[in-house]
């Protein structure tokens, strides 16, 4: 793994005075890698909708489920994760590198911690390859740029923006963003999202969104099912779809549906250009 950041300037960087949503995330999945502003956050997020620890366990979940399928079931050998968040169990590089060693990862976040923490746990297979960007998901050249020094951008790569686009607002084109990460990627690659939605059913879930909204950072924005199904278009939209994360071709149900929570997510692929 390479970065240039310096601890130093990391160590400068981290804001430990409001909670933030990688470390919030990172306490509800039992992790270490957080602070007590953190902890209080997590847990009135809690007590406004119950269910919100449920979304951090789905969404890895289904990351373990995607990668999976895509190493075993595709041959993807190459992935790249923005939005990264703090290291924990099944990192993507561990889940693609049991199946297949040789495969790369290129690991993308602008979180300080995060990246303090990746230098030192995100380790690579000696047969394949990790790599750490320190970026913004709006600066697409930039990712492109540093990526293409471990991926080979001509060869199919898994492009993997779990509950990271909620992070951009509508002004600032969340569906071009992806749009051009895509266009760069050769016939074959994947698109696996995750995104926190807003829904009638759920109407805890914008109480709780409303208050990190004015109690921490980065700001979140939600967006319908409808609306996450458009950051697919042009792709094709494996089945079942965007659906519940928890609810994505899940494994060993005894003939009960998991419970849905408000993080949905799908996984499509981008076919060859059509020749007119």
């Amino acid at each position: 793994m390479t970065s240039d950041a310096r601890p130093d300037d990391l160590r400068d960087r981290i804001d430990t005075s409001r909670p933030h949503t990688a470390r919030i995330w990172n306490y509800w999945l039992g992790g270490k890698d957080n602070y007590p502003v953190d902890e209080a956050a997590g847990e009135q997020i809690r007590r406004l909708h119950p269910g919100i620890a449920d979304y951090a366990q789905a969404d890895r979940a289904f990351l373990g489920r995607a990668v999976r399928y895509l190493t075993e079931e595709v041959g993807i050998r190459q992935f790249l994760d923005i939005g990264t968040g703090l290291p924990t169990v099944d990192n993507t590089h561990e889940v693609a590198q049991r199946i297949a060693p040789e495969s790369r990862i290129v690991y993308v976040d602008n979180d300080p911690l995060v990246l303090r923490h990746a230098q030192a746990l995100l380790t690579s297979s000696p047969e394949g390859r990790t790599d750490y960007i320190d970026a913004d998901l709006r600066n697409v050249e930039e990712i492109l740029e540093h990526a293409a020094k471990t991926l080979d951008l001509s060869q199919p790569v898994a492009l993997i923006l779990l509950g990271v686009v909620i992070f951009v607002g509508d002004d600032e084109d969340p569906y071009g963003i992806v749009r051009r990460l895509l266009d760069a990627l050769a016939p074959g690659s994947h698109l696996v999202l995750s995104h926190t939605i807003t829904s009638p059913a759920m109407p805890d879930v914008d109480a709780a969104v409303a208050f990190w909204n004015e109690n921490g950072t980065p700001r979140l924005n939600q967006r319908t099912p409808q609306q996450v199904e458009r950051f697919f278009d042009g792709l094709e939209l494996l089945e079942p779809g965007v659906v519940s994360c928890s609810r994505w071709r899940v494994e060993n149900v005894d003939g009960e549906e998991p419970a849905e929570v408000a993080m949905f997510g799908g996984v499509g692929r981008k076919g060859t250009p059509s020749v007119s």
